[in-house]
């Protein structure tokens, strides 16, 4: 962990990598994976927001949610994962001005099936009361809006943007060339989340790799954040198919590999 010393002769740390998305995709599950390493020291919360929600608390707030790492382990790594920085307009350039060489991890899911968790959940939350189907036609119309306040100003934080950005969360490729056009691609480790939920001992060994740690094996791989909620209607789960299929397609160029979406 690289040390960062200040005024009053406190020592902080730097996380060493995030977990920046995407919601609905796996990031629960991987994060608990990783703190049972015994080199990796874990953040005072799974999800800490400094980047999108926080950032008006300051830097040294920020790295002071990183208690346990005031005494780290030997060749310790700590960090955070916080699944909504990948596609808050204004975290990467945060994240670049202060953690440029910060490794970022990153779980896509086919968008359709991503899309209907994440509307459950916020149904769960008590903070949707649409359909579906309507919730994603009104998508646009919530979420235009609420970008350009965020965009003219930083301090502004839209729920709205938050909560019912249903579709605009799965087109990957839209938010990863923001990120790679600033991070080097060799800092990113990109995991297909059905090929983590199938097995997820390798991937959880990929990471650790990632990360420059030593094996280790879990007793138990848990799957956390399940939700349980009908089958998507199999019209509208063909119609979204055809409405993401130009950005996959796009996605599987940009990073040479297919997922078969």
């Amino acid at each position: 962990m690289e040390k960062i010393q200040h005024d009053d002769s406190s020592k902080l740390f730097v996380p060493d990598f995030l977990i920046i998305g995407a919601q609905k995709c796996g990031t629960t599950s991987l994060y608990n994976y990783l703190i049972q390493h015994p080199q990796i020291i874990p953040a005072q919360t799974k999800e800490i927001h400094f980047f999108d929600i926080h950032f008006n608390k300051g830097w040294e707030w920020y790295c002071r949610q990183f208690p346990l790492a005031l005494k780290p382990k030997e060749n310790g790594i700590t960090g955070e994962a916080s699944p909504y920085y990948i596609f808050h307009p204004h975290a990467p350039n945060r994240i670049f001005d202060l953690m440029p060489k910060v490794k970022l991890i990153i779980l896509l899911r086919n968008p359709v099936d991503r899309a209907y968790s994440h509307y459950h959940l916020i149904g769960r939350m008590g903070k949707e009361t649409l359909s579906f189907k309507a919730a994603i036609q009104k998508e646009e119309s919530r979420l235009k809006p609420e970008l350009k306040r965020m965009l003219e100003n930083e301090n502004y934080h839209s729920t709205t943007y938050q909560y019912y950005s249903y579709l605009a969360r799965g087109r990957y490729v839209e938010q990863l060339k923001t990120w790679m056009n600033l991070f080097p691609k060799e800092q990113f480790l990109i995991i297909q989340s059905e090929e983590f939920y199938c097995n997820p001992a390798n991937t959880f060994q990929r990471v650790l790799e990632f990360l420059g740690l030593p094996r280790y094996d879990l007793t138990y791989y848990k799957k956390d954040n399940n939700g349980d909620y009908p089958e998507l209607d199999l019209q509208l789960r063909n119609e979204l198919a055809e409405y993401f299929k130009p950005f996959n397609l796009e996605l599987y160029k940009y990073l040479g590999a297919d997922f078969g979406w």
